[in-house]
């Protein structure tokens, strides 16, 4: 998880959250200005990116998981469609171990998209 990056530095901080979600299966290869001022957004309310990469890798674990009788998702286009989860992250954190759960979740259901490594 990363956890230590100091808050103070955004463009630090904004490369981190951006790398951590388009390493996800189902997301652009390339970030959007849109992600980039989410991301900023994101530093502004002091969110951590321990917080983000938690709420990234248990909805791409929902998305994932989801029957294969269920219609198909459309892509993932932006990072602002993690907000909701990531509010729900704050609310609700997730202990360390269960991510890395979630880490291992996604690259066995991912089959061969871009892979999560461990940051």
């Amino acid at each position: 998880m990363i956890s230590t990056l100091p808050l103070e530095d955004l463009d630090k901080y904004t490369a981190a959250a951006l790398q951590l979600y388009l390493q996800l299966p189902e997301t652009p290869l390339r970030a959007s200005a849109n992600d980039i001022q989410t991301a900023r957004n994101l530093h502004v309310r002091g969110i951590s990116l321990a917080a983000i990469e938690s709420a990234l890798l248990l909805a791409s674990v929902r998305r994932l998981a989801r029957p294969p009788d269920m219609s198909p998702l459309t892509p993932i286009r932006s990072l602002a469609y993690f907000l909701p989860v990531i509010e729900e992250i704050l609310v609700n954190p997730i202990p360390t171990d269960y991510a890395e759960y979630l880490r291992r979740k996604v690259r066995s259901l991912s089959s061969g998209e871009k892979l999560i490594k461990r940051a």
